[in-house]
């Protein structure tokens, strides 16, 4: 069995969805792996990750609108704001969601639905950073 490793810097726009599949395609062909699986972990408390359609781009509208009337930023509810209002909430739809993600491979290629894609669900207004972890494991 084998391993092949990678973090990826994704740099997202504010509160949205990127889509990094491409990015993950390019790990799961360095590691030259036929048969296993990969697996993909967040390393933030106010992002998530989402395998979602990537065909029409009014459906990442409608997540985001959906997500944000479920928990509004600036919601009284919620005490902890010590990086502004939309600090909370981003941890509440990260909580809501998903920090990881594993995908099967045959054949050398992600068995991902012809629609499917790959994306970072970033939570909070303003632009950041994000560190994603690509983990491929097999033969």
């Amino acid at each position: 069995m084998r391993q092949h490793q990678q973090t990826l810097t994704i740099n997202t726009r504010g509160q949205g969805l990127t889509e990094f599949t491409l990015d993950v395609v390019e790990i799961v062909n360095a590691a030259e792996i036929e048969v296993g699986v990969v697996h993909i972990f967040c390393r933030h408390t106010s992002a998530s990750l989402l395998v979602q359609e990537n065909a029409d781009p009014e459906v990442q509208r409608d997540l985001v609108a959906f997500f944000q009337r479920l928990v509004p930023d600036g919601d009284p509810l919620f005490i902890h704001r010590s990086e502004g209002p939309d600090d909370m909430p981003a941890h509440v739809k990260s909580a809501l969601t998903q920090t990881t993600l594993t995908i099967p491979i045959s054949r050398g290629r992600m068995m991902l639905g012809t629609w499917q894609g790959i994306y970072l669900f970033e939570h909070r207004t303003r632009p950041h950073t994000r560190e994603i972890v690509v983990h491929v494991l097999g033969d």
